[in-house]
This record gives structure tokens, C-alpha cells and sequence, in this order.
């Protein structure tokens, strides 16, 4: 119980260490990295929360420089371009740096992190403690320079004058800042990296007390003003000196995390490298609490500002909210995550109606995923603005939906097929089965009824459409072959046109979804043509013509062929006569049935035509003997010979 709780902790920390350096990166890519855009600004009206955009561009700035002081020569002018484009071009160099060293900060192994952590925090120690003392001193520089003041605070202590230093001078201030600046001493002395030396220690505990020491005395208010700066010289010095005494330590750690992937993906590839990666930093879940965070940091933002106004609605915060929630690709990414959790769980659900075990881990939740964030990339949901982001996060919503109905119906149609097949099933089984599919077909109609009652057609709205009749026909081809198998298994004789049967029902079906593949596809180079292209779009839809289309098309021709071949080899054989089949009295060697009528090959075997048929579509070979069924050289020819026969005959 303990190691499993030491675990969750352990766990939990390694998550909330990696989500600070994705909201650096969340930030960098928010300002566009340092380039010029637009500074977004929120104010409360009427009918909610207008946005308003303020132009930040060199364009923008000097126009109005020019407007408003018409003074500035052109040369003064172009000096000021000059800068600003090298501004401009530093500020873009120290984002994509932060940017990068987020991201290895991110990926480190947790002893690193912990290391980076414990220095950053004790960086962090010594600017709290400064600004702390700057706040003191000059509170204690203001008291002592009014007329009412003796010369120092230690006058006043010794005349007993505490109710004056307490209530009307920086007593308290003064207390407050002894004891935060012991409790940060403590924790600089406790978790700096440097050797740790006890006369170091005790001057570091000093220099942090020092200010506030030197407060109380009657010195000059210049030696007052810079105490702080002079406090900080030894704990800077400490931080400056780990970095150069561990540097060729950090070198050497670098080094080795590089000999450690390249040694992975010389062993076990690049995909197996980047899956272990991905688990080792549980990025999902690391993903999920930066959203959820963000997302709660707004929820306070703007309930504070905007809380008990008369605009203020429920509604209108939702909507920011998921505008905000997307506007850069970390946010995206996150809210990602989220969708797949939600996915997840909606595929349990759906295997807990249907008593069926857990599949593939990766299944719904995964490929969700996937499916929602190529469509935010190919939408170029980030780069739009406030109100067409929102639009368009809904449409991918719809999408999503749709294809979420698939993957139950990916579920249940096997659970259906063996259902079918089964002679003794439970009943309550069948009707969760049922229930699920009624479930697949009232959905999608009643959202295409909304849909096209509230929306003008369009492409979207065409390819919603299209997801949902394809779904509600998959769904209608399992219960037709669903009912036929139920049918067969109650039977007490063979049915040789059941297979028949299915394969006509199945063909319909993939007809039907190879048509809406190619409805997709022209659908979608309407959009790239005429509404919005782009590389991923273009990309998106060479994969969906290659394997949606093409392979698809290539393997039901080939199926095609093969049955097509296999009845001509079946037609070939002779038909087994009632005397022979009763002299015989057995059932076909394939699926153990009475023979009521049967084909006869060429080693003297029986078999049902359906039987030997489906035999055929993996191999020439006899089941029994395994000697030739049909050489199709031979009847090839022999057919050419009678024809050839037939017309000299008819010469004649």
C-alpha cells in the first residue's frame, strides 16, 4: 500500500514538473515568437465579451510615429526601421531559444529535472529576497527622511517609541521582512548545489539578513539604498559558480543522452525510441493538467474581472473558453489529450453495454486524437480569429462525432457476427447488440435533421452527411448479414445460397462507402481550391485517395476476381448425381453438413459447390488428398480447341 502510494506521488510530481515548460512555450507561441501581430484585448458590453484588435506591426507603429510627430526627418525614421527590424529579429532568436530549451527541459530525465528545478528555484530564492529588501529599504529610507523621524529606527526602539515604528513607521514591514528573509536563507542553504561549507553557510544566512540589519542603524540613506544589490553579490556568486563547476558534468550528461538515442534507434528504430519517450514522459497526462490548469487560470481571470456584471453570462465565458482554449498549437495539443480521455471512455462505455472485452488500448481514444488535431491543423484553427475559431473548433465537433459513431460501429459488428453464429447465446446480449445499433442509426438521423435545419449546405455540411450515412448503411449491412446468420444457424439444412447472399449484402455495403470516399475526395479539392488550402490539407487528402480510394478499389477488385475465377473452376466440375450421393452417404469434408448435392472433382471427392468455392479462394488444392482441383492452363486452352472445333464446323 505504501510503495503504491509512494508511486502516485512520485508520478503526480513527475507530471506537475514537466507542465512549467510547456506553458513557457504556450506563452512564446501565443506572442507569435517575438514577431509583429496583433495584441488581442477583451471588454465587457452589452451583448458579452468584445474582443478588439490592437495592430502591432512596423507598418502600424511608424504610421502612427509619423502621425503623431511629423518632426521625424527620414533618415531619423529609416534609424528607427533599422532598429525595430533588429529588435524584431533578436526578440524572434531568444523566443526560438526559450522555445528549445523548454522543450529539452520537458524531455529530461526526472533526477536532471529535479537538479534544474532545485537551481531555478534557488535563482528564484535570492530575487524574492531582493525585491523583498528593496521594499523594506525604501520604506525605511521614507520614514527616516520625514521631519517627524529621529535619525534611524534604533533611536526610536531605544526611546520606547514602539507604538510609533509599529503603527506609523515600517515596523511591521520590517518584521515581516526578518522573517522571510530567514525563511528564504533556509531554503537557499538547503537546496543550493554548490559545497556546502559551514563558514559559506553562515555568510549566506548573513547576506540575506544583512538589509534588514543595516535597516534599523543610522546610516546613510546611499549605503540603505544599496544594501539590497550588495546582499545578493555572495548568493549570485554561489548560482554562478555551480553552473561553471558543473558545466562539463551537464556536457557530459548531454553527451550521454545522445549516445542513448542513437544507440535506440540503431537497435530498435525511430518508432520505438519515440514510443518509449512518450510513455517514459507520460506526456498525455502531462498534456491534460497544462490544459486543465489553463484552463481554470481563465476561469479565475475572468471571473474576477467580469463577475457581477450585468453582461456576464455562463454561456459567453464557455465560448472564451474554447477559444482560448485552442489559440496555440500547446493548447491545442492539450485540449487534444482531453478529447481522448473523453473518447476513451465513451469506447468503455460502449464495451461495457456490450459485455465485450477491452481491445486495442490505442483504439478510440487514439485515434480520436489523431482525427481531431489533423483537422485543426488542416483548418488552421490556431491562425484564425476569435469568432471563425469558434465556428470552426464546432464543425470539427460535428466531424468528430461522426467518426466516434464509427469506431462503436467497429465494436459491435463483430460482437454481432458472433452473436449470430452462436446456438445457445443469452438473449440480453442480442438486445444490448440492438440496442447499440438502434442506438448508431437514430443518432446520426437525428443530428443530420438538426444540422440541415439550422445550417445552408455546404462542404462541411456535406461531409457530415456523408459520415453519417455511411455509418447508418454500415450499420444496416451488419443486421442484414446479422439476420441472415441467425437464420443459418436455425436451419436444419445446408443453405448453399447464404454465402452468396452476404457477399452481394458486404459488396453494397463497401460500394457504398468506396462512393462516399470518392464524394470525399472531391469534396475536399473543392476546399482546397476554393475555401481554404494548405500543405497538411493537400497531404491529408493524397492519404484518403491512396488508401481510401486506390486500396480500396484494388482489393475489391481482387476479391472480385477471385470469386470470379472460383465459380468458373467450380462451373468445371461435373455434378454429383442422387445415386451417387446416396451410394456415398457422407457429409462434405469442409463443413461436416448432409450432402444434398455436391460437385465432384477430379480425385473422385465430394464436396458442396459453396463449400468447395470458399476452399478455392485460398488454394487449387484438394482438402482431402491435396492434389490439383483445376489447372487453369489446361481448360484455358481445351476451351480454345472446342471453339476452334465448333467453327469449322459451322464453316462446313
Amino acid at each position: 500500500m505504501e510503495n503504491s502510494m509512494r508511486g502516485r506521488v512520485l508520478c503526480f510530481a513527475n507530471v506537475v514538473m514537466r507542465v512549467p515548460p510547456l506553458f513557457i512555450i504556450d506563452e512564446l507561441l501565443r506572442i507569435g515568437l517575438g514577431l509583429p501581430g496583433e495584441s488581442v484585448v477583451m471588454n465587457s458590453t452589452d451583448n458579452g465579451f468584445k474582443v478588439t484588435s490592437v495592430p502591432d506591426s512596423i507598418v502600424g507603429t511608424f504610421a502612427t510615429i509619423a502621425t503623431d510627430s511629423f518632426l521625424i526627418d527620414h533618415f531619423s525614421l529609416d534609424q528607427h526601421i533599422y532598429h525595430m527590424y533588429l529588435m524584431i529579429i533578436f526578440k524572434f532568436i531568444a523566443c526560438c531559444i526559450g522555445c528549445a530549451a523548454a522543450l529539452c527541459t520537458f524531455m529530461l530525465w526526472t533526477k536532471h529535472l529535479i537538479i534544474v528545478y532545485l537551481y531555478l528555484i534557488s535563482v528564484g530564492v535570492i530575487f524574492i529576497s531582493y525585491w523583498s529588501n528593496v521594499s523594506t529599504m525604501k520604506a525605511i529610507i521614507a520614514y527616516v527622511s520625514s521631519n517627524e523621524a529621529p535619525t534611524s529606527i534604533l533611536d526610536d526602539i531605544l526611546y520606547l517609541n514602539l507604538t510609533k515604528v509599529l503603527h506609523q513607521g515600517p515596523g511591521l514591514l520590517l518584521i515581516q521582512n526578518y522573517i522571510l528573509q530567514c525563511l528564504l536563507a533556509s531554503i537557499f542553504c538547503y537546496i543550493h548545489l554548490a559545497p556546502r561549507y559551514s563558514i559559506i553557510q553562515k555568510l549566506l544566512v548573513l547576506s540575506f539578513m544583512t538589509p534588514s540589519v543595516i535597516g534599523i542603524h543610522p546610516f546613510p540613506t546611499s549605503i540603505l539604498h544599496h544594501a539590497p544589490v550588495f546582499a545578493t553579490l555572495l548568493p549570485l556568486a554561489v548560482c554562478k559558480f555551480v553552473i561553471c563547476y558543473n558545466g562539463v558534468t551537464m556536457m557530459k550528461t548531454i553527451y550521454n543522452l545522445y549516445q542513448y538515442a542513437h544507440n535506440f534507434i540503431s537497435n530498435f528504430g525511430l518508432s520505438a525510441l519515440a514510443e518509449s519517450e512518450w510513455i517514459r514522459l507520460d506526456v498525455p497526462c502531462v498534456l491534460r493538467t497544462f490544459w486543465i490548469i489553463r484552463v481554470g487560470e481563465q476561469v479565475i481571470q475572468i471571473l474576477g474581472n467580469h463577475y457581477g456584471e450585468e453582461t456576464f453570462t455562463y454561456y459567453v465565458m464557455l465560448r472564451t473558453l474554447l477559444v482560448n482554449s485552442c489559440e496555440t498549437l500547446t493548447a491545442l495539443l492539450g485540449m487534444t489529450s482531453i478529447i481522448s480521455f473523453i473518447c476513451h471512455y465513451i469506447g468503455c462505455f460502449f464495451q461495457w453495454v456490450l459485455l465485450t472485452e477491452a481491445g486495442d488500448e490505442k483504439s478510440i481514444g487514439t485515434v480520436s486524437a489523431i482525427l481531431f488535431y489533423i483537422l485543426a491543423l488542416q483548418t488552421g484553427i490556431t491562425s484564425l480569429d476569435r469568432e471563425k475559431r469558434l465556428v470552426r473548433l464546432c464543425r470539427n465537433f460535428c466531424l468528430l462525432f461522426a467518426a466516434i459513431l464509427h469506431f462503436v460501429h467497429n465494436i459491435v459488428n463483430p460482437l454481432l457476427m458472433s452473436l449470430s453464429a452462436s446456438h445457445h447465446p443469452a438473449l440480453h446480449r442480442h438486445i444490448r447488440a440492438l440496442a447499440v445499433c438502434a442506438f448508431l442509426i437514430i443518432f446520426p438521423v437525428s443530428l443530420l435533421a438538426f444540422l440541415w435545419s439550422h445550417f445552408t449546405v455546404s462542404t462541411w455540411l456535406l461531409a457530415v452527411s456523408v459520415f453519417s450515412i455511411e455509418v447508418i448503411v454500415k450499420v444496416l449491412v451488419s443486421l442484414a448479414i446479422y439476420s441472415l446468420f441467425l437464420i443459418d444457424a436455425r436451419r436444419s439444412t445446408f443453405w448453399e445460397q447464404l454465402d452468396d447472399c452476404v457477399y452481394i449484402i458486404r459488396s453494397f455495403g463497401n460500394t457504398v462507402e468506396f462512393s462516399f470516399g470518392i464524394i470525399l475526395f472531391f469534396n475536399g479539392c473543392w476546399i482546397l481550391i476554393f475555401e481554404s488550402g494548405g500543405a497538411i490539407r493537400a497531404i491529408m487528402m493524397c492519404i484518403h485517395a491512396y488508401f481510401n480510394i486506390w486500396c480500396e478499389a484494388k482489393a475489391g477488385w481482387s476479391v472480385f476476381m477471385k470469386r470470379r475465377t472460383a465459380v468458373n473452376k467450380i462451373n468445371s466440375l461435373p455434378e454429383a448425381k442422387v445415386e451417387q450421393l446416396r451410394m456415398l452417404d457422407d457429409v462434405c469434408a469442409i463443413c461436416y453438413q448432409e450432402m444434398r448435392s455436391a460437385k465432384v472433382t477430379r480425385c473422385n471427392h465430394y464436396f458442396h459447390a459453396v463449400c468447395l468455392r470458399k476452399w478455392l479462394y485460398l488454394q487449387d488444392r484438394c482438402p482431402l488428398c491435396h492434389l490439383i482441383l483445376y489447372n487453369v492452363e489446361n481448360h484455358q486452352s481445351q476451351q480454345i480447341e472446342d471453339n476452334a472445333a465448333a467453327i469449322q464446323e459451322q464453316r462446313r
